[in-house]
């Protein structure tokens, strides 16, 4: 796991953290209807981007969110998340 403040991206516009999250092979998890919305555009646009495992913040706990990115991190692999948007809870 590595968190954007923990990257030094805390400042990057929603589709940078994305294409950030694409570059280093990782599935971006938020929370963020923004992020939603730009995933929505790359899949409709044809773009590249590694994966969102998405969860509203009203409608999923902590916990649930835990358990199912740990779920998602050892059920499946990055190549069968790209370009998908994950709902959580599952």
């Amino acid at each position: 796991m590595l968190t954007v403040e923990e990257d030094g991206r805390r400042r990057l516009a929603d589709r940078r953290v994305m294409d950030r999250a694409t570059e280093l092979g990782r599935v971006l998890f938020s929370q963020d209807e923004d992020l939603l919305v730009e995933a929505r555009r790359r899949q409709s646009a044809g773009i590249f981007f590694g994966g969102l495992a998405y969860a509203h913040q009203l409608e999923a706990t902590i916990g649930e969110c835990v358990r199912d990115l740990e779920l998602i991190a050892e059920a499946v692999l990055p190549e069968e998340v790209a370009n998908q948007v994950l709902f959580i809870p599952l």
